[in-house]
């Protein structure tokens, strides 16, 4: 019975969703309060709704209710109740009922935070949600409907994607959807202002926190599945290009580009019409990363659908929000004034570098991602566009970029002093190219260019605690003086300055891992040893084991280095029962920042296994650089004054009243 009521709850949604979509938008022209307060008090309506709905699924896993196909088709009786959870949105319908609750989540807190924002304003921005999410709720409904019965219900169900029995994947997808459907909200704010046709300075401000949290959870999301994919499918990479990972990788660089853009916009009234592009931009994207997914038109791991009627469907809402958005965008941003002026060497010169910079990678990177398929489209005929093509475009546009970082936060608004910010940053520049040389030495050469590499690593670092540096005026000021100037300064500045440090420490991981990583391949049989990293590795022999739903052979490693034993692990080959399907669970054991991989390959006549070892220096610098990124997100948005957003018109309005009767 809980599943037709949790189906009826999500056919309520859409009617909710209608009305939200239509009735508040109505009342903005008209200047009706009655019909615009509809659009709060509808969009918490709608997300309680879908929270039962998701709710009443999740019931059915936890239950194994294999009489509803989606549980049947996705879970096991046996599956550890965590994978029954994360089972939920570990396939295409539940993954789209998550999609639509965290995108009506974001609607009931732009209810619940926009309160001081103006009424019409509110009520559009909640009115352009409604419309995202009536299409997404009839695509759930029409296509994709979870709650579908069986009649006889099976006995057991057919186990959940072995690879996507991980915990890493109880975590990756909502944190990649809360940054998806998160620039949901900057793309209603851009609507709902070229639908009223007034942006300004407040609308940034408006815009900024939203923007800042969609990115924050898209860094996490991005950083969870990349090590997800390292330690699980046992390749030994982080990032492999592929389309799918792809598409979570643009809205990334478009929603980096809209969150310095709304800087701009917020402190000095300029790039309005370009950040309303962007904000349009970054959303479609993720939209077309949705796309990408699940109409089958790709084959991949991340895949979730291969049905291509669901595909016909999503590319006709991809049609109609992205063209709609840029054909009012066409009509509407002529009668936009374009803003304030600046110098080229001025800190809003920086950011529209930087924004240049980023979007064009996002095209290098949208091209590559969607040129193969185009081609098949049009002439039948296949090609890919691998690793090679994206780092060689990818790697030199982000060059000039990762140099201009520091500079930034240097200059001054309007009509910055080059000479000046290389004066207080040359220190940083000395230091970079030292740190740079010194582990090019500990790691006895390599390629000259991974000296420009590392020290443009380091010039990140340093440059994000250079800002800090000269904000509390060390060296300038008695010590303590300066101390309680640094830990006074903004929430903001800090959460700058680690997101700035965060893209450093990443590069550095990058930079190390792409120039000293080394690779061997070897048959072994229970005694033998490999070297690898500066270690030792003794193949002690293979067990058998059994685990809740799967069995497995698992070979063990004791490492060495000197003749010291200093580790051991176990790298296994599974066989999940119910799907025969097989997976390799890698050995990894951690150094400091590098890593030994160890990975099985096939059996080998006269026992013994083959396999691939990887020594992999500073690789967690790359998923740490994220963690600090995303924690430099929450600091910024734990900043009152970012939080707090613009004052009210009504505020303002009320202020002058009193004073005058004073």
């Amino acid at each position: 019975m809980i599943i037709e009521v949790g189906h009826y709850a999500l056919v309520l949604a859409l009617a909710t969703a209608l009305i939200v979509s239509i009735l508040p938008l109505i009342g903005a022209r008209r200047n009706d309060a009655a019909m615009m307060a509809l659009a709060p008090v509808g969009s918490i309506l709608m997300f309680l709704l879908v929270l039962f709905s998701f709710s009443a699924l999740t019931w059915a896993y936890a239950a194994s209710d294999f009489s509803v196909k989606n549980v049947w088709e996705n879970s096991h009786s046996m599956m550890p109740l965590v994978y029954k959870f994360s089972g939920v949105w570990g396939n295409h319908e539940g993954s789209m009922l998550l999609w639509l609750l965290i995108l009506v989540f974001f609607s009931a807190l732009v209810a619940f935070f926009g309160r001081n924002l103006p009424d019409t304003l509110h009520a559009n921005v909640l009115a352009v949600q409604g419309w995202i999410a009536t299409a997404f709720t009839l695509f759930i409904l029409l296509t994709s409907n979870p709650f579908a019965r069986l009649s006889p219900a099976p006995a057991e169900g057919q186990d959940l994607n072995p690879i996507l029995q991980d915990p890493g994947l109880a975590v990756h997808p909502p944190l990649l959807y809360l940054g998806y459907v998160g620039f949901s909200v900057c793309f209603s704010f851009a609507v709902a202002a070229l639908i009223e046709g007034r942006i300004d300075a407040a609308w940034a401000r408006w815009v900024r926190p939203w923007t800042l949290a969609a990115w924050t959870f898209l860094t996490a999301g991005i950083a969870m599945g990349s090590y997800w994919a390292y330690y699980e499918l046992g390749w030994g990479g982080w990032w492999f290009w592929d389309p799918v990972e792809n598409a979570s990788f643009m809205p990334w660089l478009a929603g980096t580009a809209l969150l310095h853009s709304a800087l701009v916009m917020e402190k000095r009234e300029a790039l309005k019409i370009w950040t309303v592009l962007l904000a349009i931009m970054t959303f479609s994207l993720s939209l077309l990363g949705t796309f990408l997914v699940r109409s089958g038109v790709l084959t991949s791991v991340h895949a979730f659908a291969t049905d291509p009627t669901r595909g016909i469907f999503i590319l006709a809402i991809l049609m109609l929000f992205i063209g709609g958005a840029f054909a009012l965008f066409a009509w509407r941003a002529p009668m936009l004034k374009s803003g304030g002026l600046f110098a080229p060497i001025s800190r809003e010169g920086s950011l529209v570098l930087n924004n240049l910079i980023l979007t064009v990678a996002t095209a290098t990177v949208l091209i590559g991602t969607l040129y193969p398929l185009v081609l098949e489209t049009l002439t039948g005929e296949k090609i890919s566009v691998g690793a090679p093509f994206f780092n060689m475009t990818f790697g030199l546009l982000m060059i000039p970029l990762l140099i201009a970082v520091p500079f930034g936060p240097m200059l001054a608004w309007k009509r910055g002093d080059l000479l000046a910010a290389l004066q207080r940053l040359y220190v940083a520049a000395g230091l970079a190219l030292v740190a740079g040389l010194t582990l090019y030495y500990i790691e006895n050469g390599g390629p000259v260019m991974a000296v420009f590499g590392l020290a443009i690593a380091f010039w990140g670092m340093f440059g994000a605690l250079a800002d800090l540096w000269y904000r509390a005026n060390f060296g300038k000021l008695p010590f303590n003086v300066a101390w309680r100037r640094l830990v006074g300064l903004p929430r903001s500045a800090f959460g700058t300055a680690l997101a700035h440090f965060g893209l450093g420490v990443t590069v550095l991981g990058i930079v190390m891992v792409t120039t000293y990583e080394t690779e061997t391949v070897v048959e072994m049989k229970q005694g033998m040893a490999a070297e690898a990293g500066g270690y030792s590795l003794v193949f002690d022999g293979m067990r058998e084991a059994v685990g809740p739903n799967y069995t497995e052979e698992q070979g063990h490693f004791t490492i060495s280095q000197g003749g010291v034993v200093v580790a051991d692990t176990w790298s296994s080959k599974r066989l999940y029962t119910a799907r025969r399907m097989p997976t390799t669970e890698a050995g990894i054991v951690t150094f400091g920042f590098s890593q030994l991989y160890v990975s099985l390959g096939d059996p080998i006549a006269g026992g013994g296994m083959v396999v691939r070892i990887w020594w992999k220096p500073f690789i967690l610098c790359i998923w740490g650089g994220s963690l600090i990124m995303m924690i430099g997100g929450f600091v910024s948005l734990s900043d009152r004054r970012l939080r707090v957003g613009a004052p009210t018109r009504r505020a303002r309005a009320v202020r002058p009243a009193m004073e005058a009767a004073e």
